[in-house]
């Protein structure tokens, strides 16, 4: 089996412990997060060989942590890359019923967002692998950190990789002085695989849709228009699949998504997620399957059902890790949600 290749920035996230505020209690949980390491944890343990690369500082005992956790997960990480600059942080409060999750980012002068293009050879980490994913996360750290995400699409194709993207806006991110919409087509038009939602494609490729999400209704006709509008403005993109997520509080969202390849839309089936854990990786766990589905799975519709099954599990352990099994995903995929002890 080729591997799958993902690239982005690493983070040390800080969380209260339990449902509490920030600082309620004068501790946080530190574990890892960051969508793409989170996506090769999940092709990892779903059984594919998963592979992951970023920049990290150098000499730092917080990047050894962070290598050993993920050589724990069986992903390989002999490609990172050492240099200059600060590991990332960001700070995570989860939120419960009305009360909303709230993130706070720490990452400016990190490894990754002073890295140059040039400063990974893409083309030994792509040697032997069949599948590369990044994030719209990564181009919006700071223009050299946009330049080497362009240079790694460019790269993947020159050799021969399936590229997903998943595009991933992040209002908070985008302050050097560049829209998501200037950059983010750039990569697109080195995709196979676009992953979204209808704010992601009117915010990072300026495609609008028509989707109501404050009726509390999913109308799924309107999201096949426009996943259609992004397969129509990029004709190298093979495949859309749009998350549909109705969040009814924050302890409580609806969980679906839909495919379009364009001469066949399909739509997953629901799921309504009460008493949520975290959600924070839920996207990358809906990613995470998705590829591991297109790779492994017979039919497009049995990869975007192990995709959501996938995803709305994650949202019941916390940290930014998906730690389920394919089996145990699958026992959800063919009814086995009830929660009843197994014994």
């Amino acid at each position: 089996m080729k591997s799958v290749v993902t690239f982005g920035e690493i983070m040390l996230r800080l969380a209260p412990p339990g449902m509490e505020r920030f600082l309620q209690s004068p501790q946080f949980v530190a574990t890892f997060g960051g969508g793409e390491a989170n996506v090769a944890v999940s092709v990892s343990g779903f059984g594919w060989p998963a592979r992951y690369t970023t920049v990290l500082p150098d000499k730092h005992p917080i990047s050894d942590a962070f290598l050993g956790e993920m050589r724990r997960f069986g992903v390989d990480v002999s490609d990172v890359v050492r240099g200059p600059g600060r590991f990332g942080i960001y700070y995570v409060e989860p939120g419960a019923n009305q009360r909303a999750s709230k993130v706070q980012y720490d990452r400016e002068g990190s490894a990754i967002a002073i890295a140059k293009p040039g400063a990974i050879d893409f083309a030994k980490v792509f040697e032997g692998a069949g599948w590369f994913h990044i994030t719209g996360i990564t181009p919006a750290i700071s223009p050299s950190a946009a330049e080497l995400s362009i240079e790694s699409v460019k790269a993947a194709k020159a050799a021969g990789l399936t590229v997903s993207l998943d595009l991933n806006f992040r209002k908070n991110l985008w302050k050097y002085g560049k829209k998501a919409a200037e950059v983010m087509p750039q990569l697109v038009e080195y995709t196979d695989v676009v992953i979204a939602n209808e704010e992601d494609c009117q915010m990072a490729l300026g495609i609008e849709s028509d989707a109501d999400v404050h009726s509390g209704k999913l109308d799924h006709s309107s999201y096949e228009r426009l996943s259609a509008k992004v397969l129509r403005a990029y004709p190298n993109v093979k495949t859309v699949a749009i998350t549909l997520r109705e969040s009814f509080s924050a302890s409580h969202n609806g969980w679906s998504a839909c495919l379009n390849q364009g001469h066949n839309f399909m739509v997953s089936k629901h799921y309504d997620i009460t008493n949520i854990v975290d959600r924070v990786g839920g996207g990358d766990s809906f990613a995470g399957g998705l590829i591991y589905g297109l790779l492994a799975l017979d039919t497009p519709q049995a990869a975007l059902e192990f995709a959501v099954a996938a995803s709305c599990l994650k949202h019941s352990i916390p940290g930014d890790f998906n730690r389920f099994t394919r089996e145990e995903v699958e026992g959800l995929v063919k009814g086995g949600g009830s929660g009843r002890v197994q014994r």
